[in-house]
């Protein structure tokens, strides 16, 4: 599936994203990926992090480390930010954000994980709490719109075959 939307960066302008689904990291067709999010699930609730930096909640992610992959990236960032280790990840697909004259890829996945013990801090200082809410209410933190509410529905899917 694919699907055309906008985001409003960090400046007030808005931009063109295209997000499409994938089922495999092969489908990323050589793309330079920079940002990753994770849609982590322990037991039945939702991971969610809180940024003061953006004032806002959302799932575990940010960007991709030289010689790092985006799985790689996935797995560093949730035990970053949310303490968390990862079981279990399949990608959901990425997205392309037109930004002036370049275009900025950045990857979705699910993620099985458990915790490694209490959060404490993210090592990084970006992250200052994480909550473990009801998947349906995501919308009460964070809303990305159709792009966000395709990915719940394809998240929430994809974690039930993955707990089998």
């Amino acid at each position: 599936m694919e699907i055309e939307s906008t985001l409003v960066n960090k400046n007030g302008d808005q931009l063109k994203v295209i997000y499409r689904d994938i089922d495999s990291v092969l489908e990323l067709e050589g793309r330079a990926v920079s940002g990753v999010h994770a849609y982590c699930f322990y037991k039945d609730k939702f991971v969610i992090v809180y940024t003061p930096l953006h004032n806002c909640w959302t799932p575990a992610g940010g960007r991709v480390e030289a010689g790092e992959t985006p799985e790689e990236a996935v797995v560093r960032e949730v035990r970053e930010e949310a303490n968390m280790k990862v079981l279990k990840q399949v990608f959901l697909g990425y997205q392309d954000i037109f930004e002036s004259n370049k275009i900025i890829t950045q990857t979705r996945s699910v993620c099985i994980v458990e915790p490694y013990g209490d959060f404490l801090s993210d090592p990084d200082g970006d992250i200052t709490e994480i909550k473990l809410i009801d998947p349906g209410d995501y919308k009460k933190y964070f809303d990305w719109g159709i792009v966000g509410d395709h990915l719940m529905k394809r998240a929430l899917e994809l974690r039930d075959s993955l707990e089998q």
